[in-house]
């Protein structure tokens, strides 16, 4: 039944046929695509800006130069795919504005050599699907994904949580494939040792917070 429903809803929205619309100037089929990756998008620039407000200056711009720019686009790529690399784009500039900010930016060099950054990864004792509900989850990933690095946060983001392919998330971010791999193989690592601390802490003080 799912199978069917999943089917009938791919059927219903063809991407392909509503971009070529919206490149003859068919603003209602521009505005579903717009609805439906709206809240992808929001949740996108929200990890990488850390800020409501701002990704909500981010959705706007996104698609406003998403319209501006359809002519731009040749189907190369997938029309998300195209629009992810200009939301990210649109929040690294929110982030370059704010001078106050001291973390890395994601086009600074970053050493990734060959390096496997060996260490001990801790193992969870409880299964933590067992013990929380999928919105606290959700909630406790959020929190730990927030605290990353942008330059780390945003390969993860991108590669780990939209689902791109690593080549998709090198060309997002003008970066090399070794990079990306580098990068997200440094946030999982972190991510993981975030966790297991906190679930630990939990276990020991189930009113302690990340």
């Amino acid at each position: 039944m799912l199978k069917w429903f999943l089917q009938l809803e791919a059927a219903i929205f063809d991407e392909a046929s509503l971009v070529a619309q919206a490149r003859q100037g068919g603003a209602d089929a521009f505005n579903e695509l717009a609805e439906r990756y709206q809240r992808k998008i929001f949740r996108l620039a929200q990890h990488i800006t850390q800020n409501p407000e701002d990704a909500e200056d981010v959705l706007q711009e996104t698609f406003l130069k998403a319209y501006e720019h359809l002519p731009d686009f040749h189907g190369d790529s997938k029309f998300y795919t195209w629009i992810v690399r200009i939301a990210v784009n649109e929040a690294l500039m929110k982030l370059r504005k704010r001078k106050w900010d001291k973390t890395v930016w994601l086009d600074e060099p970053v050493n990734t050599g060959d390096d496997t950054v060996a260490r001990e990864i801790a193992v969870w004792e409880d299964n933590p699907e067992q013990r929380y509900s999928k919105e606290e989850l959700r909630d406790i990933l959020d929190k730990a994904v927030n605290s990353l690095a942008p330059a780390y946060r945003t390969v993860f983001v991108l590669r780990d949580m939209e689902g791109l392919s690593t080549e998709e998330t090198a060309q997002t971010l003008d970066l090399s494939i070794s990079a990306v791999k580098s990068r997200l193989l440094r946030a999982r690592l972190q991510l993981r040792d975030k966790l297991t601390a906190f679930f630990k802490k939990r276990v020991e003080d189930p009113f302690a917070y990340l």
